[in-house]
Formats: structure tokens, C-alpha cells, sequence
């Protein structure tokens, strides 16, 4: 846990797997993000797998797009097509994310993905996934994040919840790679409530 008392979070890249969620569990771990489309048409199915297996263990588990450029409403669909035929836009469940880390990816992208995204799944938090250099050279996010879109920021210097950029929105830290994914911590003043979908 960071110095707030949060929970901590992992995050899977496509074709990640974790061998044994309980374990994962077992070590403060309460959310996980599992990448699971990429593009207009390609999806991991043994995503699927990882979705049951961390629900199971007591883990806030959601999915992740990776962007790619071009189609923001395709991509959006494909998610919310594929999350739905999972399960995994339901009440509790970790909100769904936007990895931007490709390039080619900009605001508009951004913005349309989401709206596009609401429209396809009704729902409305959103998470978006970026590393630090994106947040400072390529992405206005004022431009697209209102109170129920949540800003994730990948900057491994060791330190949870304490990345070194600061916005209103940011409320998730990479601070680090273990265990063969991605490591998280909540960036104060959010909590976990404040990540995951809420009852319709």
C-alpha cells in the first residue's frame, strides 16, 4: 500500500497472463486492469480466463484497450462488445481503460473514443492509460476529461502515487514492473470507489 492506506493495482499487457490470482490477492493487490482488445478486431480470449480468475479472488478486474490509430468509434465498439460478452461492465468492476501509448493516438482520438464508448456500453467512467512523456508533450487533457474520466500515468520512479505530473484527473500511478506486469498505486485524494463502475 502507498503512504494513504490505498490499495494497490496490477496491470496486464496483451497476452499477459497471471498463474495464480489468489496469490496476487494475498499481496494487497485489489484491482486489475487486463488489456484485452487492440484495434478495430483483435482480442486476447484467454483474457476471458484472467476475468474470471481475478473476480474469483476478490480483485476489481476490468479491461484495457491499446489504441491504435484510426476508427476511434470502431475501436470503442470492438471494446464494449467484447466487455460485455465478458462481463466485465458490470457494477464493481475496475472501469474500462484507453491505452494511448501508441503513437498517432491525439485528443481527438481520445475524446471521440469515449464518447463513442458510453454510447456503445452506457456506462461513463473511464480510465486513460499514458506514459508520463504523452501526459506532458502530446495530451490536453482538459480537453476531454470531465469528473467521470480517470487519468493514468506511467512513470516508473519507484515511488506509488507520487508521479511527479500533477492534474485534477490523475488518479493512477505505474509506478514500477514486478512480477512480470505493470504495478499500481492510487494517486491521492482518489480511492477505489473512485475507479470502479458504479450501479446504473
Amino acid at each position: 500500500m502507498n503512504e494513504y492506506g490505498e490499495q494497490r493495482g496490477i496491470n496486464l499487457s496483451p497476452r499477459q497472463a497471471v498463474a495464480d490470482w489468489t496469490a496476487v490477492r494475498a499481496n494487497a493487490v485489489s484491482f486489475a486492469s487486463i488489456t484485452v482488445t487492440e484495434g478495430m478486431n483483435w482480442t486476447d480470449e484467454q483474457a476471458a480466463r484472467q476475468l474470471v480468475d481475478a473476480y474469483r479472488a476478490g480483485i476489481h478486474a476490468g479491461i484495457r484497450h491499446y489504441a491504435r490509430p484510426g476508427a476511434p468509434q470502431e475501436q470503442a465498439k470492438h471494446l464494449a462488445q467484447t466487455g460485455t460478452r465478458l462481463g466485465a461492465l458490470v457494477p464493481g468492476s475496475l472501469a474500462p481503460a484507453l491505452d494511448v501509448g501508441a503513437e498517432g493516438i491525439d485528443d481527438r482520438f481520445v475524446k471521440s473514443w469515449i464518447k463513442s464508448l458510453r454510447q456503445c456500453a452506457g456506462i461513463r467512467r473511464v480510465l486513460v492509460y499514458a506514459p508520463y512523456e504523452h501526459w506532458q508533450r502530446r495530451l490536453r487533457p482538459d480537453k476531454w476529461a470531465d469528473d467521470e474520466v480517470v487519468l493514468w500515468l506511467v512513470r516508473h520512479n519507484g515511488i506509488p502515487g507520487r508521479p511527479g505530473w500533477f492534474h485534477s484527473r490523475l488518479g493512477l500511478h505505474q509506478h514500477g514492473n514486478g512480477g512480470g506486469y505493470g504495478n499500481d498505486a492510487l494517486v491521492y485524494p482518489f480511492t477505489l470507489a473512485d475507479i470502479v463502475l458504479r450501479g446504473r
